[in-house]
């Protein structure tokens, strides 16, 4: 590695989904952080950095860099899950911009889950950005889909980006997400996302037991009735397509249950998906630590291999995870695509080469919150908030304009 290498810590490193991204992009790793024990021995096995297990707090102590990054742990967000306001995970976003604020990195990425938006009202954004801005950092904020930087995958996530003293600079989309409803909005102009099946190609049958070639290529025993389950199942089809008889109980409660007003579950975006065939032909759905058990092959009987997972989030083949299957799954499932990583490093790279201007202060100078033609109630109170404590650029509200 070049001794002038930009350099970067990472912090909630997970198993280095993103690091691998930057150092492909040209950063160096100098350090990382997690407090998983098998994410850390995956990440040690596929990096030279340090990297220390040990819970993150505002007394830890880390090396001087030119960038920070880190995805503070998501489940206090996702809705995928539970989201209590009281999860202690939470508090993570505000140790995460104190620790930026502390070492005064030139450029810092954060990463999460596209419910960070409206989680709390918004209130979780202003732990994020009040700090930040507050020490000068110009930010970008936006919330994309993987699928348009070449990610054979429909992934949302927040990406924010900050500098100090210079503009930032945020990846531009070089594919066009299709394949699930308004992902053809923007960018119809580019060529079209990877689909699963350029994602997977190459791989051969799976083995029947672990290790697998390549390692985790393997396919795990099917119970009697999920393989009836699969069988039925056509492309694109979920557990909704099934006969009842067949739901499993989860689903059935799930897809039944009623809010206080009495509406359908199902009236209120959709009942859960249980388990769902893929299409060959598009982009995947978004890899999960459930996607070994609900996630069906497009054209074979069987659920996903957690290699198939690791190449649909672009992890090479020769990089290794640690653990048991579940929390190797769980590694993958929490990553960052280390392509869309490596777009995220071009850009910083990018905003590192920009001469430093002290007449460039604090401020958020640039917000997108979604591509739809509306918003929701709850990101609604988050662009409202957002504009009120900080205002936008002439830039920032034409951008929101724009993409609201």
């Amino acid at each position: 590695m070049p001794g002038n290498a930009p350099t970067f810590v990472d912090l909630f490193c997970g198993a280095g989904g993103l690091s691998l991204g930057l150092e492909m992009a040209g950063l160096h790793c100098l350090h990382a952080v997690d407090s998983n024990p098998a994410a850390i021995k995956s990440f040690r096995i596929n990096h030279a950095a340090e990297a220390i297990e040990t819970e993150i707090t505002q007394a830890i102590e880390l090396p001087p860099a030119d960038v920070y990054v880190g995805g503070p742990p998501c489940q206090g967000f996702s809705s995928a899950g539970m989201r209590k306001h009281g999860d202690k995970r939470n508090s993570f976003v505000t140790v995460y911009a104190n620790l930026i604020v502390a070492h005064r990195p030139i450029v810092f990425v954060f990463e999460n889950v596209e419910g960070f938006l409206t989680y709390f009202d918004g209130e979780r954004v202003l732990d994020l950005l009040e700090p930040l801005v507050g020490a000068g950092y110009r930010i970008i904020l936006r919330k994309i889909n993987a699928a348009n930087y070449g990610i054979p995958q429909h992934r949302k996530r927040v990406i924010a980006i900050g500098a100090l003293q210079r503009q930032p600079i945020f990846p531009e989309a070089i594919t066009m997400a299709y394949g699930a409803p308004g992902s053809q909005r923007v960018y119809a102009n580019l060529p079209k996302a990877p689909t699963f099946t350029d994602a997977v190609s190459g791989l051969g049958v799976p083995g029947s037991e672990p290790p697998g070639i390549p390692s985790d290529h393997y396919s795990r025993e099917v119970s009697e009735s999920d393989q009836e389950r699969i069988r039925l199942l056509r492309p694109g089809q979920t557990m909704r397509d099934l006969p009842e008889h067949l739901w499993h109980d989860s689903y059935r409660k799930r897809a039944n249950r009623r809010v206080m007003d009495g509406v359908p579950t199902e009236k209120r975006g959709g009942a859960p998906a249980g388990i769902r065939r893929l299409k060959g032909c598009e982009p995947c759905k978004a890899i999960t630590s459930g996607a070994v058990g609900e996630f069906v092959h497009p054209s074979e009987d069987r659920y996903l291999t957690i290699r198939e997972c690791a190449r649909i989030q672009t992890f090479p083949d020769s990089y290794l995870f640690c653990g048991t299957a579940s929390e190797k799954i769980l590694q993958i499932g929490n990553a960052v695509p280390p392509s869309l990583g490596r777009e995220i490093g071009t850009a910083v790279m990018a905003t590192l080469e920009q001469e430093p201007d002290c007449a460039l202060t604090g401020g958020v100078v640039d917000f997108r919150p979604s591509h739809a033609n509306g918003m929701s109630p709850a990101l609604q109170r988050c662009v409202d908030l957002i504009e009120q404590q900080f205002g936008l650029s002439t830039e920032g509200l034409e951008q929101l304009t724009l993409w609201g």
